[in-house]
């Protein structure tokens, strides 16, 4: 018997031998959030609409866990509690994974499930920089991510080829800076009025947001809007893509040429504006400083700089975030959460710079690029993506993976949890998106959600689990690539 197509895999799991559950005649009752997920899920998956009534439960019960849930199935009901909202949630999500046909009935089988997350973090990170993707894509993004009980969306809003949200206090981000993206294509960027819908939508399935805006490098378009604040771009980092011309929209690839004028103090007055306004529009605790890739500014200039930007955070009563290379920064701002974007087997001075935030208050997110870095290609053959995290990244190699050990050194109770960024210098459509990140989101997910690798959680389990979702991606209006590695179920 093939195992329970269950991603990611529930904690303790026992199939109790008892008769299915059908579902034709069954109603729902309870909660109303979590009902009306649960007929959603259903209509989805089998088409049936469920009433009001007896068969399906859903409560709440505190005592357990944050985001934790038992499931129980039997031939005559099924019960969903909840520790929480978010709890119940993620019990329907589990549902919607066991529908299985049996002839001509649609029956979920007979289980008992006691379910809890690993990390408290589990992230996904969509580029919307490089190229643009509208609110319609990414409140989908967020569907197919909460499906998986990943509850997390980074939003990189800012890059060399395009500043991605409307700030009243510095119009000309987008007035100036938005028009661009990637080879030409068209740009744009959120209203606020966008960005607060995406934010809503996000919370109803149970997600927060982190918006990023990318500095003191990555910031061309910034040039373009105030070029009083940037410096001319430094041509001799770039080893591949386009060279950036200062004043001129940048639709190619290359990344660490540009640069805030980091002694300027309008420059401060600018980050002041920037990140105080993004602090009123993100109710969630974490607002992104980037600080990647600052090939173009000196390093104690880089020093000074995310110094005083993750003080700025800080001041306004929210977690700074910055990406690993800000751990190197000895004057950076205590309980900064620092994003690991390493190899899983190190080659670099990375870790040494992750665990400097936890040295100074803060936690970790792991997101090691040859593993969870959802832009590799997943084949060599693929359209999409790119090869430069030792690609091609495999589901496999996106599986193989243990977090607790990436950092050496790095307590547990230091890593926040895992996140698997998207990059989108080939991503334009939803298709796109989906082509590159299923099935190795689902990776990610299971390493952020599960207990650690051992019996219960292997390589040959999870591929088998991966291939019984394929009628459910397939219902749910999902393009996933069919890779070799996995046992499809049809």
């Amino acid at each position: 018997m093939l195992p329970l197509p269950l991603v990611p895999s529930p904690a303790d799991v026992e199939v109790t031998g008892d008769a299915s559950f059908p579902l034709a005649d069954a109603g729902v009752t309870g909660d109303p959030d979590a009902a009306a997920a649960l007929r959603a899920m259903l209509a989805a998956r089998t088409g049936l609409d469920l009433p009001d009534g007896d068969g399906i439960v859903l409560a709440s019960a505190e005592g357990g866990p944050a985001e934790s849930y038992r499931l129980e199935v039997s031939a005559t009901g099924i019960r969903i509690t909840g520790a929480d909202a978010a709890g119940l949630f993620y019990g329907v999500q589990t549902v919607g994974q066991l529908v299985r046909r049996d002839g001509e009935r649609w029956v979920i089988p007979a289980v008992r499930i006691e379910d809890s997350p690993r990390f408290v973090y589990r992230g996904v990170m969509l580029d919307v920089a490089r190229h643009f993707h509208d609110v319609a894509t990414v409140r989908a993004y967020i569907d197919r991510a909460a499906s998986l009980k990943l509850n997390v969306l980074h939003l990189h809003l800012s890059d060399d080829q395009g500043w991605r949200l409307e700030l009243r206090s510095r119009p000309a981000l987008t007035e100036k800076g938005s028009a661009a993206a990637v080879d030409g294509a068209p740009g744009g960027f959120y209203t606020q009025d966008d960005y607060r819908a995406i934010v809503d939508y996000a919370a109803s399935r149970h997600m927060t947001v982190i918006p990023e805006f990318d500095m003191p490098g990555h910031t061309h378009a910034v040039g373009l809007a105030y070029p009083e604040l940037a410096e001319a771009p430094v041509t001799d980092v770039i080893t591949e893509g386009s060279t950036p011309v200062a004043g001129e929209p940048y639709t190619g690839i290359a990344v660490g040429f540009s640069s805030l004028r980091v002694h300027d103090e309008a420059t401060y007055d600018f980050v002041r504006d920037v990140f105080s306004e993004l602090a009123e529009l993100t109710p969630g605790p974490w607002l992104h400083l980037g600080g990647d890739e600052s090939l173009g500014t000196a390093p104690e200039d880089f020093a000074y700089f995310v110094a005083r930007a993750s003080a700025v955070i800080a001041d306004l009563g929210k977690t700074p975030m910055a990406w690993h290379e800000a751990g190197a920064v000895a004057s950076l701002a205590p309980g900064t959460v620092g994003q690991y974007w390493g190899f899983v087997t190190p080659t670099d001075a990375a870790p040494q710079h992750a665990r400097a935030f936890a040295e100074r208050g803060g936690r970790v997110v792991l997101s090691p690029a040859d593993a969870i870095y959802l832009d590799m290609k997943p084949t060599a053959d693929s359209a999409l993506g790119l090869t430069w995290a030792n690609g091609v990244t495999s589901l496999e190699r996106a599986y193989a993976w243990e977090p607790s050990t990436v950092v050496e050194d790095l307590a547990e109770d230091a890593i926040l949890g895992v996140e698997a960024p998207l990059w989108t210098e080939t991503v334009a459509t939803l298709a796109d998106i989906d082509a590159l990140a299923f099935p190795r989101i689902a990776a990610a997910a299971e390493i952020a959600w599960s207990p650690g690798l051992g019996p219960e959680r292997t390589w040959e389990s999870f591929r088998s689990r991966v291939g019984g979702l394929g009628p459910l991606w397939t219902t749910l209006g999902i393009h996933f690539p069919a890779l070799e590695e996995v046992p499809w179920t049809t």
